[in-house]
């Protein structure tokens, strides 16, 4: 079923201006707005210009009725897969792709977005001694838009607090001030506490029965699901509704339906033998008769039949310094002094050096290793071939994988990206282990789509009420 109605977009364009605004970044820009320049370098903001233009004018209708009414703030949807939010010093307000998911409403929406533009209008990061140390902005993106799980590993501690909250005080004032500008804006402030009660089943599924830990901004994580002081904070602002409510910025049920779900695009991966990355807008291919594994830090390639035991993997490593060539970054950043009969080689309009590595083991017939730049990163191939394996075959094999590396097409992008939320009006026979059938979801599809729609652990759809399944 079509659930799409009108939106009323008042600041389409606004998104779009402010691309072109901050296309070049001084040294004197804050945090927000370096991470933001960050984010535009390697494609981390979500490619919907309508939901950007949903996020920024929430935002915008909330951040009228603070003392910051005629500030500059700056709102934007991450193509982030962890259920988060977070907001830098100078007014940059990121909302994730993840978090959004697990939402039923725009009041929902709003309670994350007035929860974090709490946070910078009582200047928490000042009060809490961060704002100064906020740093490692390069790192700290990659961390997110990999979705390799490094985001709990922070060692920046000012950094990590962007992730994981400030201390509980000033999560209940931003609750207070988040729950006064949802009532001024006419949404409903007790959505903050809708949403903590959401996103706690979250946590406790993700514990339990996909046994992850789960890392959430303060809004998430300082709360008990009965937390009596949040309760009251958010009770405070019941009395200053509007005479009049407003109608919402936008059908958020039609927004969702289409949104892209789950971590393949940010984490990338593997159809048939290919790999794609859709946050770092890059293909791989491999040998069409070898399997492909996507790791945490790598992905590794080996022939299937066993005739041959080789193998090629590839991962990001750190970025190059300044004016290296590809050459220089294998000697010097990664410190290689074994490099035999190196050659710089370009691939597919990307500048990179292949060479072999020397080796004294006898079980070993060739090792290799290539680096390719792309935008601002460096991926780097290795590769090994095992006695008596066919050096030439493998030689070829090594050409043909390295020199497949591509960015990313906009057919490559819909593959990528190709699992998503649907919509759906739930029928009297619907269960959701019916719902389930009809599902994309390989891994625990029933208890996922409850968690989805609020209904953990063992709740069923009602007939007539929106469903969202992963298609």
């Amino acid at each position: 079923m079509d659930v799409r109605k009108p939106m009323k977009l008042i600041n389409t364009l606004l998104s779009l201006l402010l691309l072109a605004s901050l296309s070049g970044v001084s040294n004197a820009a804050g945090p927000g707005a370096k991470f933001y320049q960050e984010l535009l370098e390697q494609d981390g903001l979500y490619p919907d210009e309508a939901w950007q233009a949903y996020i920024n004018e929430i935002g915008q209708r909330l951040l009228a009725v603070t003392p910051d009414a005629k500030d500059e703030y700056h709102f934007y949807l991450l193509d982030s897969t962890s259920v988060n939010a977070m907001a830098f010093p100078d007014a940059y307000i990121f909302v994730n792709r993840g978090l959004i998911a697990y939402l039923r409403s725009e009041d929902e929406l709003a309670a994350v977005i007035g929860h974090e533009i709490g946070h910078v209008v009582g200047a928490h990061a000042k009060r809490s001694n961060t704002t100064a140390r906020i740093g490692n902005i390069a790192g700290f993106i990659g961390s997110i838009l990999t979705g390799t799980g490094a985001i709990a590993d922070l060692s920046n501690s000012a950094t990590s607090t962007l992730v994981t909250g400030y201390r509980r005080e000033f999560e209940l004032e931003a609750d207070e001030l988040g729950g006064e500008y949802l009532a001024k804006a006419g949404y409903n402030p007790l959505a903050i506490i809708d949403t903590i009660h959401v996103l706690k089943d979250h946590s406790l599924f993700s514990k339990n029965v996909l046994k992850q830990p789960t890392v959430y901004h303060g809004l998430f994580s300082t709360h008990p699901k009965n937390d009596k002081r949040l309760y009251e904070a958010v009770q405070k602002s019941q009395h200053l509704f509007p005479e009049e409510l407003q109608e919402p910025v936008g059908d958020f049920w039609s927004m969702v339906d289409g949104l892209v779900y789950g971590s393949e695009a940010t984490a990338g991966l593997i159809k048939g033998t290919t790999y794609y990355h859709g946050s770092l807008r890059v293909v791989v291919a491999f040998p069409s008769d070898w399997d492909v594994v996507n790791r945490t830090t790598e992905v590794v390639g080996r022939p299937i039949t066993g005739a041959s035991d080789a193998s090629i993997a590839v991962a990001r490593s750190a970025p190059p310094e300044a004016a290296q060539s590809p050459e220089e970054y294998l000697r010097f950043t990664l410190k290689r002094d074994d490099l035999e009969n190196g050659e710089a080689i370009e691939v597919n309009g990307f500048t990179g050096y292949t060479a072999d590595i020397a080796t004294t083991d006898n079980a070993v017939a060739a090792r290799k290793i290539a680096v390719v730049f792309k935008d601002a990163n460096a991926y780097v191939f290795t590769g090994e071939l095992q006695v008596p394996g066919d050096l030439k075959a493998f030689e070829q094999t090594w050409s043909e994988t390295v020199g497949s590396f591509r960015a990313m097409t906009a057919d490559d992008l819909k593959v990528a990206s190709s699992q998503r939320i649907a919509v759906l009006v739930a029928q009297p026979s619907d269960t959701f282990a019916s719902l389930a059938r009809k599902s994309s979801l390989k891994r625990y599809p029933e208890e996922t789509l409850r968690v989805l729609n609020g209904m953990h652990p063992v709740g069923e759809p009602r007939a007539g009420d929106y469903i969202k399944i992963v298609q």
